[in-house]
């Protein structure tokens, strides 16, 4: 059986520690802050046996060197996590990996950064999805193109819609904002941006969310809907997307 161990870090960064409690494994989900994993490890009584990053960035793989230095665990995580620190395993699209017997299928979800990917555990109904697609929202584009990103968004799109996505920050009363600009007449959002704004005053948090419910309402997996599209602009799902992208930036 899988334990997931959700905590906030640095300033909206959430942690997620995965425990297997046959194998006595626990995988860290990206490392934005070392010590706080250690910290939240130690509290569960839980030894750290290896660390699956999504992508290269800082604040998810900036604290692999002091947790392997604390742990000595593994570290898995796409090439370009080389960029800042030592891989013992390089992972990408379609690879698997394992925490005991439950298993996770490595997806290519490149756009925010090229090499980034998620771990999608599908007996378990849940994906790590790191920067990729967040609560109402999606990465910033920062090193790839609009038809990678779409793309990439597209395979998150094709699975199971009761899957959990556990998105790697708290934006999502921002990216709120901003669906309901680009998607005003859309009710199940208003009704959801509801629920949202609800939880927060209860300083709860949104993540994970299901992705049924992102397909409903998050503007960048529907940029191939015909309402987007006329609203929007853009012959096809890939211009629809890069023209809600760029409004987001400047939002």
């Amino acid at each position: 059986m899988l334990e997931i161990h959700q905590f906030p870090c640095l300033s909206d960064n959430y942690g997620f520690l995965v425990h297997d409690s046959d194998s006595q494994e626990t995988v860290c989900i990206d490392t934005p802050d070392a010590d706080a994993y250690l910290r939240e490890a130690a509290a569960k009584g839980w030894q750290i046996t290896q660390i699956w990053n999504t992508h290269w960035h800082p604040d998810h793989a900036g604290g692999n060197a002091a947790i392997k230095a604390a742990t000595g665990c593994t570290i898995v995580a796409p090439a370009e996590v080389e960029k800042i620190a030592p891989i013992d395993r390089v992972v990408d699209d379609g690879d698997t990996v394992t925490i005991g017997v439950h298993e996770a299928k490595v997806i290519d979800v490149g756009g925010h950064t090229t090499g980034h990917v998620a771990y999608h555990l599908a007996d378990d109904g849940i994906a790590f999805v790191g920067d990729s697609v967040f609560a109402l929202g999606c990465g910033r584009m920062f090193e790839g193109n609009p038809q990678q990103f779409w793309a990439s968004l597209d395979r998150i799109r094709a699975l199971p819609p009761e899957t959990m996505l556990y998105c790697a920050h708290e934006y999502t009363q921002a990216n709120a904002r901003f669906a309901l600009s680009a998607d005003p007449d859309n009710a199940e959002l208003r009704a959801y941006v509801e629920e949202i704004d609800a939880r927060r005053m209860r300083n709860e948090p949104t993540v994970p969310t299901k992705l049924e419910r992102e397909l409903l309402t998050n503007p960048f997996l529907r940029a191939d809907r015909d309402d987007l599209r006329s609203r929007w602009g853009g012959d096809t799902p890939e211009e629809t997307f890069a023209i809600l992208r760029a409004a987001k930036d400047n939002f």
